[in-house]
C-alpha cells in the first residue's frame, strides 16, 4: 500500500499509520537522501525477522540504524565523548558511522559472534527524521536492491514501481519527485580512531580524512 506525503511536513495521520505498522512488526518503505530503504523496529522480533527475510536471510549483512539524535543512537551504540564532539556539528548528512553495538542491539538483531558493529545514520531527510521523532525509536534499515524491482542499474526508481513489486509486504511512504545524492560515505569509529571505509556523497574532509 502506498501513501503520498509531503516530505518536509508529513501528515500525522500517515505517520501514525506507519508507526502502527512498525509496532506490529511490519515493514515500511520510504526514501532517504541516498536511496529507497526498508525499515523496521529493531526491537520487534517479527520486524527484524521480516527484514532478514527481505534480504534473503543474509545475517552477515550490516543493517543501518537510523537515528534522529546522538542521544538516541548512544542507547544502541557505544559513542564516546570524543566521537560525540566530532559528530555533533556535522550531522545530519550523507554519512554512515560504524560503532560497536551495545548488547541490547546485538541481541535485538541476533548478530553473529563476529558481528558486533552497527552502522548509524543521521539522515538529512525530513521524512525519515519526522518518522523517528514520531515513533520515538530508532529504525533499522536496509537499501532496496534494484533487482528486486526489476529496474536496471542507473535507472530511477519510483514509488509506484515499488508498490507493484512489494506493495503486498509493506507500507510505502512516497513524497513524489526525488533526487538522491548517491551512496553514503562510511566512517568507522569502532576502533576509537576514525577510519574512512568508503567515500561517497559525504565530504570526508569535514572529519579531516
Amino acid at each position: 500500500m502506498i501513501e503520498y506525503v509531503i516530505a518536509n511536513n508529513p501528515d500525522d495521520r500517515i505517520l501514525q499509520k506507519a508507526a502502527d505498522q512498525l509496532s506490529t512488526g511490519n515493514l515500511v518503505i520510504l526514501p532517504t537522501d541516498t536511496n529507497w530503504i526498508v525499515v523496521a523496529d529493531p526491537f520487534s522480533k517479527k520486524g527484524v525477522e521480516n527484514l532478514y527475510s527481505f534480504k534473503g536471510e543474509d545475517r552477515s549483512h550490516h543493517f543501518s540504524l537510523l537515528c534522529d539524535t546522538i542521544k538516541r543512537a548512544s542507547e544502541s551504540a557505544f559513542i564516546d565523548d570524543n566521537a560525540y564532539k566530532i559528530l555533533r556539528n556535522k550531522i545530519p548528512g550523507p554519512f554512515t558511522f560504524i560503532f560497536e553495538s551495545r548488547k541490547v542491539m546485538i541481541k535485538a538483531l541476533k548478530a553473529t559472534k563476529a558481528d558486533h558493529q552497527i552502522g548509524v545514520r543521521f539522515s538529512p531527510s525530513q521524512l525519515v527524521m519526522k518518522l523517528i521523532e514520531f515513533y520515538e525509536r530508532p529504525l533499522v534499515s536496509t537499501n532496496i536492491p534494484k533487482e528486486k524491482i526489476e529496474v536496471s542499474e542507473g535507472e530511477d526508481l519510483y514509488g509506484f514501481q515499488i508498490e507493484e513489486a512489494l506493495g503486498h509486504m509493506a507500507l510505502i511512504l512516497d513524497p513524489g519527485e526525488l533526487e538522491f545524492l548517491g551512496q553514503s560515505t562510511i566512517i568507522d569509529f569502532s576502533s576509537g580512531v576514525m577510519e574512512l571505509v568508503r567515500e561517497g556523497a559525504g565530504d570526508p574532509s569535514l572529519f579531516g580524512l
